[in-house]
C-alpha cells in the first residue's frame, strides 16, 4: 500500500474522530491501518470500550451489526455491504423457534457468526473463544446451540456432562470443512505443531495439536518456544501470524480463503470512510433483544 494511501487513511479517521475495526481474515493492507485487528469477541469489546464517533468495520455483516448493536449511539459502517458469512445463512429466528417449542427447557446459544435477528431469538451469545465457557455459566443442562455444527461438537467433548443440540445438524464454514486427513499428515511430515480452529471437523480437531480461536492462537504461539506451526485456519490468519512472529515459521494448509473477507478491499474501506457508505441500522425491537443476548456474552467474558 502507497505511504499516501495510509497518510490519507489515518487523517481521516482523525478528523471523523472515526477507528478501524478489522477481523484477522481481512487482508494484510487493511490490517495495517486498522485501530484494532483481532477476533470476533475482542472486536466485540473494542466496539464497545470505543471513545470514537465511527466505527469501520472491515470484515462480515454480523460483525458491524454487532458493533452496532453495542453502539447505538455511534455511526457505524461496513466498506462492503454484501460482505456476508455463508454459516450465518444456516440460522433463522424461525428455526431457532422450532427448537425452543421442540425443547423448552434448553437454553439457546447462538454462535455470533450470526444474523441480529437470531441473536435477538437467542438467550445468549458466544465467540469460538468463549463457547465452552459461556456454555459452562449457564444452569441448564441442556444447550440450543447454532449455526456451527462443529463447534457445537467442540464444545460438546468439552462439557460431556451438558446435552448440546445442534441447530441445523449440518451448519458450517466452507472454508474450515475444506481442511482433510491429507493435509494433516503433510503437516506431521514437516514437523512442528497443528494448530486448528474449532471450526474444524472433528477427524482435524482430534488429529491436531491444539484447538483453538484466531485470537487465543496469538497468544499461544507467542507464549511457546516452538519454531513450526501449521494453522489450520483462513489464510489472511497465517499472513498475521508470520508477521507477528517472523522468527517462527508459520505453515497455511491449501487456499484456504473466505471470500467474502475478501471482498473488502483498500479502495473499499478509502470510499467508505471518505463517503461514510455504507451505514448499518438495527431495527428497534431486534436492537433490544440482541443487546441483551450480546451483553450477557461480554459479562461473563470479563468476569
Amino acid at each position: 500500500m502507497a505511504p499516501d494511501t495510509s497518510q490519507k487513511i489515518r487523517r481521516i479517521k482523525t478528523e471523523l474522530n472515526a477507528k478501524i475495526l478489522a477481523h484477522n481474515y481481512q487482508v494484510a493492507e487493511i490490517q495495517d491501518v486498522a485501530d484494532v485487528v483481532g477476533d470476533s469477541l475482542e472486536l466485540a469489546l473494542a466496539a464497545k470500550r470505543s471513545d470514537a464517533d465511527i466505527l469501520i468495520v472491515c470484515g462480515v455483516r454480523f460483525m458491524a451489526e454487532t458493533a452496532k448493536i453495542l453502539n447505538p449511539d455511534k455511526r457505524v459502517f461496513i466498506p462492503v455491504q454484501d460482505a456476508g458469512c455463508p454459516l450465518a445463512d444456516f440460522l433463522t429466528p424461525e428455526l431457532i423457534l422450532e427448537y425452543r417449542q421442540k425443547y423448552p427447557d434448553a437454553a439457546v446459544v447462538v454462535y455470533v457468526n450470526s444474523s441480529a435477528a437470531c441473536k435477538a431469538a437467542a438467550d445468549v451469545v458466544c465467540t469460538s473463544g468463549n463457547a465452552v465457557s459461556i456454555v459452562q455459566s449457564l444452569p441448564h443442562l441442556r444447550i440450543l446451540f447454532g449455526p456451527d455444527a462443529n463447534l457445537a461438537g467442540y464444545v460438546q467433548e468439552q462439557i460431556p456432562q451438558k446435552e448440546i443440540i445442534i441447530m441445523p445438524t449440518d451448519g458450517h464454514c466452507y472454508v474450515h470443512q475444506q481442511f482433510s486427513l491429507e493435509d494433516i499428515n503433510n503437516a506431521r511430515k514437516t514437523g512442528g505443531l497443528i494448530l486448528a480452529h474449532p471450526e474444524c471437523p472433528k477427524l482435524i480437531r482430534h488429529k491436531a495439536d491444539i484447538v483453538a480461536s484466531t485470537g487465543k492462537m496469538i497468544k499461544i504461539i507467542e507464549q511457546s518456544d516452538e519454531r513450526v506451526w501449521h494453522i489450520f485456519t483462513e489464510e489472511a490468519m497465517v499472513v498475521r501470524l508470520r508477521s507477528l512472529f517472523p522468527d517462527k515459521k508459520i505453515i497455511g494448509v491449501k487456499d484456504a480463503v473466505c471470500k467474502d473477507m475478501r471482498k473488502t478491499t483498500i479502495e473499499d474501506l478509502i470510499r467508505c470512510i471518505t463517503n461514510l457508505q455504507n451505514e448499518m441500522e438495527i431495527n428497534k425491537d431486534t436492537f433490544v433483544s440482541a443487546r441483551r443476548s450480546l451483553d450477557r456474552m461480554l459479562d461473563a467474558s470479563v468476569s
